[in-house]
């Protein structure tokens, strides 16, 4: 009898940190880590990352996961935030950090230029999408105007899935998922790259291979066993994905129909669908397995507002925030917020958008401010939910994930906001979780979908929901009704 228990690991680089978990074959986490990072922000609408960061926190984490444990590591999944742009030489080294995804908006210009070129309608058949600082194409684009230097030394293309991939197998692999966002260099309905505008967009880059989320992307390096704990050469690496795609996988909304909602610095949605559901207003991808697409949105903060508002505020417990947010009640006594912190991405796009809070008076408390920021993020969450349908995608169920599922109230306001119900499953670990799914399935062939059951159902209020409907409607009309006076202050704010 072997003395040894198999287990797999997944690792996801996220934006403010890189989280691993060491799984059992049953879908029981025997160990989890993570490891805290910032990103740079070198420029107004510039955020960045040194690549190299990634790799040494997942040298770390799976030292961490493995120590002081009896398993033997049978396979890898891995994740990570994007899409990002980071441009490497052959031999993988960065030429200069790697560009972020939507939070990252300085490729304006790049935008312009390249729809004007291809054609808003031409970019819009071939890709299912626009183009928009969710992107990567203007990024590559723009390190070919800006730094022109870096550009020539670059020849591959990576993100931090596929990065990690490489410094453990040595295979330059990406997954179709995260490729269909590199647009517009992927073709969606060909599902691979598009060479003839791929060259005029990154001329002498060598895009890499495709493949899908659950496969092999290769094998453990013997170079690559030697830096790293308990984990041997020739463990089978899974491509992976993008963090909110492996999210998706982790609470096993894989089906059309399904809908995930991660609740995080960001809020972001998925929807499966079976065939491309073209939107102007959001992001078609390839799935993470062959046969699926999806419809994609996110919100450029939304959990970021309510970390601000504690630490502005006199750093107090999020349990004593979320309770003066229950005694505030339904429309934070007549405060209404637009959750623009850091502008836009979807549906709107505007990376000049700014936050703003009406109605306030002095007898305003702050269990009002944060319920009104709870509130902004749900109606956010509403203008995706009505952009999903208005793309023809049905809605026929939502599971929830992150650390705002943490706490009922939340989740509650979202669905008496939006009027859908949401599953909520026992495990909300995210990413980390989702690709360990991956790795199992994939080295045992196991079936995963008892991993994570469902714990409970957030069912929407009617009564309250009528009272939000009102407030939606206000919702919408303060955006068009500041967004000049934004777009000034905006400038101001790069100007200064």
């Amino acid at each position: 009898m072997a003395d040894y228990t198999d287990a797999v690991i997944g690792i996801d680089i996220g934006t403010s940190s890189a989280k691993g978990v060491l799984v059992a074959l049953d879908g029981t986490i025997l160990s989890s880590a993570t490891r805290e990072h910032t990103v740079d922000r070198p420029l107004p609408g510039h955020v960045e990352m040194d690549a190299r960061v990634w790799w040494e926190e997942f040298v770390g984490l799976t030292a961490e996961l493995t120590g002081g444990t009896d398993v033997r590591v049978s396979a890898i999944g891995v994740s990570g935030m994007g899409p990002c742009v980071l441009l490497t030489d052959d031999d993988g080294e960065p030429v200069r950090p790697a560009i972020l995804y939507g939070v990252d908006t300085r490729a304006e210009e790049q935008i312009k230029d390249l729809t004007a070129h291809f054609g808003e309608d031409e970019i819009f058949a071939r890709c299912g999408s626009l183009l928009s600082s969710q992107a990567a194409g203007p990024k590559i684009r723009w390190v070919a105007d800006h730094e022109p230097e870096a550009f020539a030394r670059a020849t591959r293309l990576f993100m931090p899935a596929s990065y990690l991939a490489f410094r453990l197998t040595g295979r330059y692999v990406l997954d179709h998922a995260s490729a269909s966002m590199v647009t517009p260099l992927y073709d969606t309905a060909a599902l691979d790259w598009h060479r003839p505008w791929s060259q005029q967009v990154a001329p002498g880059l060598d895009l890499p291979p495709l493949t899908w989320s659950g496969e092999i992307a290769g094998t453990v390096s013997a170079a690559a066993a030697q830096e790293l704990t308990g984990i041997a050469a020739g463990t089978p690496v899974v491509a992976g994905s993008t963090d909110a795609w492996a999210e998706a996988i982790s609470v096993g909304a894989t089906a059309p129909g399904d809908v995930m909602l991660m609740y995080g610095t960001t809020t972001f949605l998925v929807a499966i669908t079976q065939e491309p559901a073209p939107s102007r207003n959001l992001w078609v991808t390839a799935g993470t397995s062959p046969g699926t697409f999806t419809l994609s949105g996110g919100m450029a903060s939304s959990g970021a507002i309510t970390g601000w508002m504690r630490d502005l505020t006199g750093d107090a417990e999020f349990s004593t925030l979320i309770h003066e947010a229950e005694t505030s009640g339904v429309g934070a006594n007549g405060l209404l917020m637009l959750p623009y912190f850091a502008g836009e991405r979807s549906p709107m796009h505007d990376p000049s958008a700014r936050g703003v809070i009406a109605g306030l008076t002095l007898s305003h408390t702050r269990g009002d401010l944060y319920r009104a920021a709870l509130e902004a993020a749900a109606f956010g969450v509403r203008h995706h939910v009505e952009a999903l349908r208005e793309a023809g995608v049905r809605i026929e169920r939502m599971v929830a994930v992150g650390g705002g599922t943490q706490n009922e109230l939340w989740p509650q306001i979202v669905s008496d906001v939006t009027g859908l119900a949401q599953q909520i499953p026992r495990r909300t670990v995210g990413a980390s979780y989702g690709t360990s799914m991956l790795a199992a399935q994939v080295s045992h062939g196991l079936d995963t979908t008892g991993w994570n059951e469902i714990d409970h159902v957030c069912e929407p209020d009617p009564a309250a929901g009528e009272r939000y409907e009102e407030l939606y409607r206000m919702y919408r009309e303060l955006y068009p009704a500041t967004r000049d006076i934004n777009h000034a202050l905006a400038a101001m704010q790069r100007e200064g």
